[in-house]
């Protein structure tokens, strides 16, 4: 599984690439473990100056594989967490500047960890969407807590409970994207950008990353994590969550009646 994750250094900068574009990127537990990796050499690395994500092909990522849910039970019998889980605590301690490129499907964790980035540049094709409550479970990566943070409470309720998918246009108006640009022009751009801030007096952004994330809200930021983490999980072993993937899976609407 490791070709299917991409970690390159380019100068201070360490990108992660999504490469599964046959799935259009959906991460599996495999996946999970190679960003974790990445995302720790990133941490530990005073080379590395900024952390860049993007997606091989025509999507970001398509979310968490449904199929991949299976293999949570194996992880929690073992006292272990899924590596997806993982992620997100490495995600929101990280205290370096993180960038994300986004053309075409960001669905699921492929939104929620842009709301952790602090610059998100996405083309006209980038489509977002967190099915969550559709699938019977909770939002994760502190989504629950963030969003209306940055978006308001109202279009926040409308993203999360609908779970419809949207384009690039209403993800500037939640505060999800920062950059607009043409599909053509996104890797260049996102990489000058990256380039840019890893040229930044470094101090001086991880200082000011600390200013914009007070201690305060770090510690309810993780509190929101655990709480999700506990609710997805619930969800995970639910007979709403079981009928939503057989659904998908069957290609026909799910029937919650019963659940």
């Amino acid at each position: 599984m490791s070709d299917a994750v991409l970690i390159r250094r380019e100068g201070a900068v360490l990108w992660i690439r999504f490469n599964r574009p046959e799935k259009r990127n959906a991460l599996t537990s495999p996946m999970y473990e190679a960003i974790c990796d990445g995302v720790r050499e990133a941490r530990d690395d005073s080379g590395v100056r900024v952390l860049a994500f993007g997606g091989e092909g025509d999507a970001f990522t398509a979310g968490n594989d449904l199929q991949d849910f299976a293999t949570w039970g194996d992880f929690l019998q073992r006292g272990a967490q899924p590596p997806v889980l993982e992620l997100i605590d490495l995600v929101a301690d990280f205290d370096k500047p993180m960038i994300a490129a986004v053309r075409g499907a960001a669905v699921g964790i492929g939104t929620t960890l842009l709301l952790h980035c602090d610059v998100v540049l996405a083309s006209g094709t980038a489509k977002f969407c967190m099915p969550f409550a559709g699938l019977g479970v909770v939002p994760e990566f502190g989504a629950s807590w963030l969003l209306p943070r940055i978006a308001g409470r109202v279009l926040a309720s409308h993203a999360l409970l609908t779970a419809e998918p949207f384009d690039l246009d209403r993800a500037v108006q939640l505060g999800i994207v920062s950059e607009p640009c043409g599909d053509g022009e996104l890797d260049q751009r996102a990489t000058e950008r990256a380039a840019k801030l890893a040229a930044m007096p470094p101090l001086a952004l991880k200082a000011t990353r600390r200013l914009l994330r007070s201690e305060a809200e770090q510690a309810e930021l993780r509190k929101v994590i655990h709480a999700e983490k506990l609710a997805f999980i619930e969800g995970l072993a639910s007979a709403e969550h079981r009928e939503a993937v057989t659904a998908f899976f069957e290609k026909r609407p799910p029937r919650f009646d019963g659940c």
